[in-house]
């Protein structure tokens, strides 16, 4: 333990289960030599890993909210940690070298990105840039962040810019839309540079043996409970009892509802509170093959509620109405599609020249709803049976008139989704007549990329703060980029080691915008 309270017995408190509280638990057991009985995570959900999730059953269908781009040249701080986390299928290995392993098997090297109305292949071994767009594009990388403050990537590049092959590709990979903050995009530009020159291919991206849940989260979670860590689920935080005395902000309670009783922790002024504040799930819903998803709107969040009450007139806590006000500009729809037939994967093999688990998205280019999806290499889930199939897919514009079903995707069911990507493959709907297609809705999926001022986002350790800090998606990390799994861990390892006052380095940033091939592979991309 630390010495700083290596004679004080204390406990941690982590609001959510999510990776950011699982990864903040391993630090502070592995680097600061905290016991694990002395650290609780308390999650609302039934199950720890937040948004990282995936569940299900071959008979009903998996479900995954979504799966978020892995590389192993960026991810310093999560490929750090999982160095040390075991893996659960591998005797002597770790998640990072069966990780290592398994994409040494699969690589990535996708051959049909972009798909058009003709079902034809699009090229993408150019990048469609006029002039403008790259000097715009080149103006945009170099800003300084101030100056952009909270304009948005359409304040920044010309409308033509919007309909080249690049902006398709990056879009779809990354999730963002025109409306969102120039300043993240830019800072995509600098992080993601090596993916700029390979980004028709998705060479750079890794994958997990399995979804993220069974193949980061789970081994993860079986390591902190093998180490005394307490994990409480079902447990609501309600509020947080403070102080605040000559500018000193102290956590002293905590309010619970868990097991449908209400529970007040005394927290000691020794004693450590992290909050994941907001999330980018908070108030999903399932639909189902007969029945679109419900339409919750902020009336039904939860994780937003404390760091609202927090914030207020405390600008050091952030800002968080720059984020969760406009769903209609944050929200977009994924699916989960369960086949016992192989029809659909041996088309979609054939015409795409990929085996599942070595293409990437494919992006239906003239979708109405901007719909891509991608075929994981198979089984998905460890308990997934041999002749069931999964697959995921999701759209950017939900909220469009689909081109062969006439409604939003929003107001769409299972079977609606199904028939609409029928229609842009020009497969027979008899590909997909197994298939068992559960849409999500997420109102909040790309709230961290909306426009936002310095400050809207608080230091994982606010100024003041005596034993509180916050970890999520939406604090400040300079020079990483959020809608990572790195983001959450990053800003994990940062909170800890700043409390538990640990004397050892943080991984930096790797720098690979100021590699001179990387900058000469991007500018020759960006010329063809």
């Amino acid at each position: 333990m630390h010495p700083k309270h290596e004679n004080q017995p204390f406990q941690a408190y982590l609001i959510g289960g999510g990776i950011g509280s699982l990864a903040a638990a391993a630090f502070m057991v592995r680097d600061g030599g905290v016991p694990g009985r002395c650290i609780t995570i308390l999650e609302a959900a039934s199950v720890m890993g937040g948004s990282l999730d995936g569940a299900g059953h071959p008979d009903h269908g998996y479900s995954l909210r979504g799966g978020r781009m892995l590389t192993t040249d960026n991810y310093e701080c999560t490929w750090g940690l999982f160095r040390s986390i075991p893996s659960l299928e591998h005797a002597g290995q770790t998640v990072f070298d069966e990780t290592v392993a398994f994409n040494a098997l699969h690589q990535a090297n996708a051959m049909a990105r972009l798909i058009d109305c003709r079902r034809a292949k699009v090229p993408v071994h150019a990048m469609g840039f006029s002039l403008q767009d790259r000097l715009e594009l080149l103006q945009l990388s170099r800003a300084d962040e101030a100056e952009l403050g909270a304009r948005c990537i359409t304040d920044c590049l010309s409308p033509s810019f919007f309909e080249t092959e690049f902006w398709f590709l990056w879009s779809t990979t990354f999730a963002f839309q025109p409306w969102h903050s120039a300043v993240e995009f830019r800072r995509y530009l600098h992080r993601f540079l090596l993916e700029f020159s390979r980004i028709e291919t998705l060479a750079g991206v890794k994958r997990t043996v399995y979804n993220q849940y069974d193949s980061l989260v789970l081994p993860l979670q079986r390591w902190l409970e093998a180490q005394g860590v307490r994990l409480v689920a079902d447990c609501t935080v309600t509020d947080i009892d403070h102080h605040d005395r000559d500018g000193v902000f102290t956590v002293t309670g905590l309010h619970c509802q868990h097991a449908g009783r209400c529970e007040r922790i005394l927290v000691q002024p020794d004693d450590l509170v992290f909050l994941q504040n907001g999330s980018m799930t908070d108030a999903s819903s399932l639909g189902s093959m007969t029945a679109a998803p419900a339409k919750r709107t902020k009336a039904d969040s939860v994780s937003w509620t404390l760091w609202e009450r927090l914030a207020r007139d405390r600008p050091a806590f952030g800002n968080p109405a720059a984020f969760n006000q406009c769903i209609a500009q944050s929200y977009w729809e994924s699916f989960t599609v369960t086949l016992t037939d192989p029809r659909f994967f041996d088309a979609m093999q054939r015409f795409t020249g990929n085996e599942a688990g070595t293409g990437g998205l494919v992006t239906f280019k003239d979708s109405n709803w901007l719909m891509s999806i991608v075929l994981a290499h198979q089984p998905h889930f460890p308990d997934q049976p041999a002749g069931v199939q999964v697959f995921w897919g999701y759209a950017l514009f939900p909220d469009q008139i689909g081109n062969f079903v006439a409604k939003p995707m929003a107001d769409c069911n299972g079977e609606e989704i199904l028939r609409e990507l029928c229609g842009h493959l020009r497969f027979d709907l008899e590909t997909v007549a197994s298939g068992h297609c559960i849409p999500c809705r997420m109102p909040y999926l790309t709230s961290m990329f909306m426009p936002r001022l310095p400050g809207d986002r608080p230091l994982p350790v606010p100024p003041g703060s005596k034993n509180f800090a916050f970890i999520s998606q939406f604090v400040e990390v300079p020079e990483d980029v959020v809608f990572t799994v790195e983001y959450s861990v990053r800003a994990a390892q940062m909170a800890v080691y700043q409390l538990l006052e640990i004397d050892l380095p943080i991984p930096p940033v790797t720098r690979h915008d100021q590699s001179l091939h990387a900058q000469f592979d991007a500018l020759v991309k960006s010329l063809q």
